[in-house]
């Protein structure tokens, strides 16, 4: 390196954004991730010692230090360490960094840590590409991802690593970091004369929403942008603040975890009971931009799966919900969104739609039964083949219904369906008792009601054909 390459390095350090300048040097100065990172843990112990032998994936949102810690092991490591990028570099530049690697053990017998940023960016076939180095030691790999790497990195790849699972930093954590940046004289602001408001400060906090280049971009924003007092003093007030960081982005890839993740959050809160979690879930759904007609859509199932008949009407609401979005369209349709939302999340609740696997899994252990003679059809050979004969029409009885038998022989007695106490539910959960009794006693059915249920080997065959029917 020259002067003029040491200058150049210099002023770029001097000048890169405060995010970048504000990077932990030391472990000591790493804010969060404290179940990965602390004092005695295991990966914290292997940076020490420079003992990282075993491939890496540092798996979290954005900001959360995924690359920093990379960063960090380069600062305590004597094996060289060489970074790509994902969105930027291909096999081409891997199989570059394949040689060097190589070369570096074979004359310096130096080990080679990469890093690969945002490596679930790489195809399938890339991916591949770096197995084999990592499997014969060629270089210990460091891979950063926000996506879940058990399904976007290669299987043979995830299995070869320890995945470090890094977490949303808190607002605690938060206000140190920017406290940090505010205080620093060599990195951040400590020469200046910054007050900031404690709104403001708390905006910062809690807008950046657990991810530090976010609230450090926007704290730089307002301190550059702000004039000094007459006294030198720059005053960040919570309108400045606000100003600075305006709307968070919202991780959000609707092919990625947050998205599934925050859908399956949405759901699981209005089956629970809880209005106020479902319209949270909801606005990060409609502010990160997803498509109203696939939230709709998911409601519409949950109003048979998980409410059915404690609530008909919820299968009716959503559908007129349904019916008015499309008509009115957005934003006006996030009203009947939400008002499907509030309806079916403060719903009595039953489950029983589902019981209709249980009838399928005994089709299918049981195969094909004979329909009982008196229900077949009597249009066709009524009169040659005795079809239809003793069947009793329930509307031709007092009230109307009749204890007749309606199941196979073989199944008399088995019941399917077993209503809750709830909403609804608990109306039809009398009357259907009256009516199986009468039945058992009019076919002279044993009093021992025998309730069907799932077995663990037809929930595996449900599963395989219907889908994700059952959660």
């Amino acid at each position: 390196m020259d002067l003029f390459d040491y200058a150049h390095k210099e002023r770029m350090t001097n000048e890169a954004p405060l995010a970048a300048r504000m990077r932990p040097r030391t472990l000591d100065e790493f804010i969060g991730q404290a179940h990965v990172i602390g004092e005695g843990r295991l990966l914290r112990r292997a940076i020490k010692a420079d003992r990282l032998f075993s491939s890496l994936l540092f798996w979290g949102p954005p900001g959360v230090g995924k690359t920093t810690l990379a960063k960090l092991i380069s600062r305590h490591t004597k094996a060289h360490f060489a970074t790509l990028s994902a969105v930027l570099d291909g096999v081409p530049a891997l199989r570059e960094q394949i040689k060097l690697a190589k070369d570096r053990r074979k004359m310096h017998n130096q080990r080679t840590l990469l890093f690969v940023d945002e490596v679930h960016r790489w195809s399938k076939s890339q991916q591949d590409a770096l197995l084999p180095h990592v499997e014969n030691g060629t270089f210990v790999l460091i891979g950063a991802t926000t996506e879940n790497p058990y399904f976007e990195v290669n299987g043979a790849l995830v299995s070869r690593s320890r995945v470090f699972q890094l977490e949303q930093l808190t607002q605690a954590d938060m206000a140190n970091i920017l406290r940090q940046a505010l205080t620093d004289k060599e990195r951040g602001y400590g020469t200046r004369q910054i007050q900031i408001d404690e709104d403001a400060f708390t905006h910062l906090v809690q807008i950046a929403d657990g991810d530090a280049r976010n609230a450090l971009n926007a704290l730089e924003l307002a301190v550059e942008s702000t004039d000094p007092s007459a006294a030198g003093v720059i005053h960040i007030t919570l309108d400045v603040a606000q100003e600075s960081i305006q709307r968070r982005a919202v991780l959000y890839d609707k092919d990625g975890d947050a998205h599934y993740d925050t859908i399956s959050a949405f759901i699981k809160s209005v089956r629970g009971s809880d209005p106020d979690a479902a319209l949270y879930w909801l606005a990060k759904m409609l502010y990160a931009g997803e498509t109203p007609r696939f939230i709709m859509r998911r409601l519409l199932i949950l109003a048979s799966e998980d409410i059915g008949l404690a609530d008909p009407n919820a299968l009716v609401v959503v559908s007129a919900a349904m019916q008015s979005l499309e008509f009115i369209g957005m934003p006006e349709g996030i009203f009947p969104l939400s008002q499907a939302t509030l309806y079916l999340a403060t719903a009595a609740k039953s489950n029983t739609t589902t019981h209709y696997f249980k009838a399928f899994e005994r089709v299918s252990k049981m195969g094909q039964l004979d329909v009982p003679r008196h229900l077949q059809d009597s249009n066709r050979d009524g009169k040659a083949l005795g079809h239809g004969q003793g069947y009793v029409y329930p509307h031709d009885q007092p009230e109307n219904w009749a204890p007749q038998q309606y199941l196979p022989e073989t199944l008399l007695g088995t019941y399917f369906y077993n209503p809750t106490g709830q909403g609804y539910e608990a109306d039809i959960k009398d009357r259907l008792a009256a009516w199986r009794d009468a039945q058992r006693d009019a076919l002279g059915i044993e009093r021992e009601e025998h309730i069907a249920d799932y077995s663990e080997e037809g929930l595996v065959n449900i599963k395989r054909t219907h889908g994700s029917a059952l959660r």
